[in-house]
């Protein structure tokens, strides 16, 4: 199929069943019937992954055909398209999962029938994931898990949790661990909100008391985890450097519209600093692209950690001007005040940018260890058996 007769395949389609947003769920945890029937409509035309083999419900298109359909999809508002781009769960079944599990899962995640969390911080592991202490002790055709995650964002909702345990004590901390699809709706599985600073409660602890996960959704291989962690973090760093929340009220998320609402446009000291960030911007989704082309199904990209570190940087960055732009009406909150609503909302969530997916001070050490070539710091702990790990 040529490029001409793609985009006249992708825009009929489009024509013929796209009637507009109507009541599709649009937030980043959300979903309804009318977004399931979507995206169901979107999967069975073989436009969710556009990229993926047919055999998996792909079209195996090139990265320059898979780009045309999903910008066919965004010139009419359209979502669906693209998963195989920022789908974290779904593309870390089909790099990783048995074919049965792929089967299983992966037609609900692309239709949103199925949503998952990640399951990977823990109180007690700080930001070494290699150090976590949740386990999974096998016992026929399951495992059974105890142990504690935190920061889990979306869990009280999820249908699977992503989840990194130990299933070996005796061997190096990389070493004993493993990677499963764990169903959350069970008696095993306690979710406790935590209240954020905006108001919202998105993040969760999550505790364990003889939770079961069928052997069956053991992802890579017994203690082969990290392995499926490392694509995993890839796949959420990717998305995390190209993406960021959308304001409440959706006054403050076109810095440019901002500035001339406020009738600061003509400010120069202000347009130098709008034009920083729209460059750092551009710049960023460069480098995204670049770490996009050099990511194979079920590898893993030190160069995302750059893209994910700018664009948290990218972040505070415009909250510092948008704050600048409205001035002491930033002193404001509530529904009263919607755009500086919008702008303090918009501040605050650059926080969580620096630390989703990995710390901003773990990816400077990623970059520098791997990106840069620097020496890598010392790990004391890194060839013991974990048993034998100092914890406290």
């Amino acid at each position: 199929m040529t490029n001409d007769d793609l985009r006249r395949e992708v825009n009929d389609w489009l024509a013929a069943h796209w009637g507009g947003a109507g009541s599709i769920a649009q937030g980043m945890w959300d979903t309804n019937a009318e977004m399931r029937a979507w995206y169901t409509k979107v999967f069975e035309a073989r436009w969710s992954v556009p990229s993926w083999p047919v055999e998996w419900f792909g079209r195996n298109l090139s990265d320059e055909q898979t780009s045309i359909v999903i910008e066919a999809f965004a010139r009419v508002g359209a979502p669906g398209t693209g998963q195989d781009r920022f789908n974290l769960p779904a593309n870390t079944l089909l790099a990783l999962a048995s074919d049965a599990l792929k089967d299983a899962l992966i037609p609900g995640l692309l239709k949103r029938e199925i949503t998952t969390c990640l399951l990977y911080s823990e109180p007690s592991a700080g930001s070494d994931l290699a150090g976590v202490r949740t386990r999974a002790e096998r016992d026929g055709d399951r495992f059974i898990v105890n142990g504690q995650k935190v920061w889990t964002s979306g869990a009280a909702t999820a249908d699977y949790g992503m989840l990194i345990a130990r299933t070996d004590w005796e061997v190096p901390k990389h070493s004993g661990l493993s990677f499963f699809f764990l169903p959350m709706k069970q008696a095993g599985v306690e979710v406790r909100p935590l209240r954020q600073i905006t108001g919202e409660a998105h993040f969760n602890e999550v505790f364990f008391t003889n939770a079961i996960v069928p052997a069956a959704n053991l992802v890579g291989g017994l203690n082969q985890g990290w392995r499926v962690l490392q694509t995993a973090l890839a796949y959420e760093r990717s998305t995390m450097g190209a993406n960021a929340r959308k304001s409440r009220h959706g006054s403050a998320d076109d810095i440019i519209a901002l500035a001339r609402a406020a009738g600061r446009l003509d400010d120069p000291l202000l347009r130098q600093d709008i034009a920083r960030v729209i460059a750092l911007r551009r710049l960023n989704a460069l480098n995204n692209a670049r770490a996009k082309a050099d990511l194979e199904q079920g590898t893993s990209s030190s160069i995302m950690s750059l893209g994910k570190l700018a664009m948290s940087r990218i972040l505070h960055e415009e909250a510092r001007v948008r704050t600048a732009i409205i001035g002491v009406e930033s002193l404001l909150a509530g529904e009263t005040h919607p755009t500086a609503d919008d702008v303090n909302f918009l501040a605050l969530n650059a926080y969580f940018t620096s630390i989703g997916g990995g710390t901003d001070q773990i990816q400077k050490n990623i970059i520098s260890e791997r990106v840069l070539g620097l020496p890598k710091e010392p790990e004391l702990d890194r060839n013991v058996p974990f048993k034998q790990v100092r914890s406290g």
